[in-house]
């Protein structure tokens, strides 16, 4: 996968968008394609910015709690190593990736977008490892070890995914920023870690505190 391709994807939401290679602030061990905001001839306006959280780009951009849970599995190893982990909602494919650099057997990057898993394949190539693409949730495999996820319970539709993350993994490492309470109580909060969308989308301060969860096996650690 180029990025060409990318640029091509992006093009769809912003006609003078292009990917550029950068490591985000809240992960640099991690290397990805995101959106380049130089070519905008400075920070992205107010409207340009709610552009892009209308479409679907959202893989161009490294979210404040994708960064968080990669650096979080990258920093607790042990939680994936050796282990077969899908990533829900997987955009850019960083948790994916961070969970390939940290050990484990297979990391699936799942997405329903096929330009977020064009982004994934490509990222990984970046970052020297590999990683097995999805786009259904429904049909991931039976012997998932570890399910992951970064904001994914924005819309109160999803909620029921807290429980089908639990019935697919015995061990499902969460981080959100968008709800203070997840009304879940097999889900224990670790950590609260400040992060920051990259590029920066100037979002609401709040939505820059992410909260890390563990449930299952391990979640006491």
């Amino acid at each position: 996968m180029t990025p060409d391709i990318l640029d091509q994807h992006l093009r769809k939401t912003l006609s003078r968008g292009q990917v550029a290679v950068t490591a985000p602030a809240g992960c640099p061990d991690i290397f990805l394609y995101l959106f380049d905001p130089g070519v905008l001839e400075g920070p992205l306006s107010h409207e340009e910015a709610q552009a892009v959280v209308a479409e679907p780009a959202y893989w161009s951009f490294c979210w404040a709690s994708g960064q968080v849970l990669a650096s979080y599995i990258l920093a607790h190893p042990h939680l994936v190593k050796g282990k077969k982990v899908l990533d829900f909602g997987s955009g850019s494919g960083v948790v994916a990736i961070a969970a390939a650099m940290a050990g484990a057997r297979e990391a699936i990057a799942c997405d329903i977008d096929q330009a977020a898993l064009d982004a994934a394949a490509a990222n990984a190539r970046l970052n020297d490892v590999s990683v097995t693409l999805s786009d259904d949730w429904a049909t991931q495999p039976r012997d998932v070890d570890v399910v992951t996820a970064a904001d994914v319970l924005y819309d109160p539709e999803n909620r029921p995914l807290l429980s089908e993350f639990r019935r697919a993994a015995p061990l499902v490492i969460l981080a959100d920023s968008r709800l203070r309470n997840l009304g879940d109580d097999h889900y224990r909060q670790q950590e609260v870690i400040e992060g920051r969308t990259w590029p920066d989308l100037n979002e609401f301060e709040e939505f820059n505190r992410v909260r890390v969860y563990l449930a299952g096996q391990g979640s006491m650690a």
